[in-house]
């Protein structure tokens, strides 16, 4: 088991969590239940999924959970860039989240490919 608390992943995933609450808090009230609920599914996904990989006992389902969450990263880029489409007055904020965004997805990549390349090493 590692100590996910002590991963930089995951602690940029509470970020973007944090940063996509903050964009959901913008969103008009007719997305309450659409895109708002799918965005902060997914922004949690995130680090929940590295947490959740980190409590298991082998890299292997390690990295699985570290696939799943980025695949929600990917959703979520998805998501933001409709936002963008569609509610270009909260424009700014979707392109600084995308960069927070853009960093983890590259963290995420390079430490499952650290894991498949390193198979059973203390990280």
């Amino acid at each position: 088991m590692k100590d996910f608390r002590k991963l930089k992943i995951w602690s940029q995933g509470m970020d973007i969590v944090k940063l996509v609450y903050q964009l959901a808090k913008e969103m008009p009230s007719t997305e309450k239940f659409g895109l708002v609920s799918q965005m902060t599914r997914a922004a949690v996904s995130i680090p929940s999924n590295i947490a959740e990989g980190c409590g298991r006992d082998s890299d292997h389902e390690l990295r699985r959970h570290l696939d799943i969450a980025i695949g929600s990263a990917f959703e979520l880029e998805t998501q933001l860039l409709i936002v963008q489409e569609n509610f270009p007055a909260l424009s700014t904020k979707v392109v600084e989240l995308l960069t927070h965004l853009h960093q983890e997805q590259r963290m995420v990549n390079s430490y499952r490919t650290k894991i498949k390349n390193n198979p059973n090493q203390p990280y």
